[in-house]
C-alpha cells in the first residue's frame, strides 16, 4: 500500500507542476501578443465617414410627360376592354418604375 500512495502522490505533484507551467506559458504568450498588437495599432484610429448619397438627377419634363401619356393610353385600353385589371396594374407599375 505505501508504494501505491507514493505513486499517486508523485502523479499529483507532476500534474500540478505541469498545470502551473502551462498556465505561466499561456500568460507570457498572451502578454507578448498584446504588446505586438499594441505596437502595430495606430496611435489614434481615424474615423471612417460614409460618402453622402448622391441625389437622383431631376427628371426631364419630357420624361414625365411621356409617362403621363403612357398611363392615359393604358387607361384607354382598359376602358376599351383590351386590358384586364391585372394587366393594367402590371403595366402601370412598369411605367411608374421606369
Amino acid at each position: 500500500m505505501p508504494g501505491l500512495l507514493r505513486g499517486i502522490a508523485r502523479t499529483a505533484v507532476v500534474a500540478g507542476t505541469a498545470t502551473a507551467v502551462s498556465n505561466r506559458v499561456s500568460r507570457r504568450q498572451a502578454g507578448r501578443w498584446a504588446q505586438q498588437d499594441y505596437a502595430q495599432a495606430p496611435a489614434e484610429p481615424q474615423p471612417v465617414y460614409a460618402a453622402p448619397a448622391a441625389a437622383p438627377p431631376p427628371e426631364p419634363e419630357s420624361s414625365v410627360e411621356s409617362r403621363i401619356a403612357q398611363l392615359k393610353e393604358l387607361a384607354d385600353l382598359k376602358a376599351q376592354g383590351v386590358l384586364n385589371e391585372a394587366e393594367f396594374a402590371a403595366e402601370k407599375a412598369r411605367v411608374l418604375s421606369s
